[in-house]
């Protein structure tokens, strides 16, 4: 069975639950699995530390899950056009998986969420998929051929899936955000599963 590492931060749920619509997405693929995990907030305070384990939500990510991943799916909120920092923070920690070369090779997708349509969602789709191109990584997007994108009046890019919560942060996709997010892990999957057959 393939794991296909489903990595995210999620403030107010809109990305987590994007997450485990891409995860749908990655297991509606036979012989493929999806593995969420999530990263643990940062603080002001640099003595303060969070627990080992999160309240809610998937495990914190750890550098097997980069090891053993057949592929990648990164997902954060927009902060100002760019990745939330304690996802930034986890990716300026990797420099051990980018000297092993750890994710070369491997297939990657991003994903966001932002309280407005034009809140930042293509830039930060754009801003986490530097890391991956570093480690280089096999970055993928959503094809035109998925007609939502042309025609949604919520999230959803060409550069991969997306929602808008609105200012209210509600975490409900729409039907075409659901749809994309679906496509995209699904399509993530079967490129993950060609890659892996010698």
């Amino acid at each position: 069975m393939l794991d296909i590492l489903v990595l995210y931060y999620s403030h107010r749920g809109s990305v987590r639950a994007l997450a485990e619509r891409i995860a749908r997405g990655i297991e509606s693929v036979p012989g493929v699995q999806a593995r969420l995990r999530t990263v643990p907030r940062v603080s002001t305070v640099c003595e303060a530390l969070e627990a080992g384990v999160p309240e809610t939500g998937a495990p914190y990510v750890e550098a097997a899950d980069l090891d053993e991943c057949g592929g990648l799916a990164l997902g954060s909120p927009v902060r100002f056009g760019n990745m939330a920092a304690p996802m930034k923070y986890f990716w300026d920690g990797t420099i051990a998986a980018w000297q092993n070369g750890t994710l070369v090779g491997k297939p990657a997708c991003v994903f966001t969420s932002s309280s407005s349509q034009h809140g930042g969602n293509e830039s930060t789709l754009l801003s986490m998929t530097l890391p991956l191109i570093h480690h280089g990584m096999l970055v993928m997007g959503l094809p035109f051929t998925e007609s939502d994108i042309s025609h949604t009046r919520h999230g959803g890019t060409p550069y991969g899936a997306s929602h808008v919560a609105g200012a209210d942060g509600n975490p409900l996709l729409a039907e075409s955000e659901s749809r994309l997010a679906f496509a995209q892990g699904r399509r993530l999957a079967n490129i993950a599963l060609k890659l892996s057959r010698p």
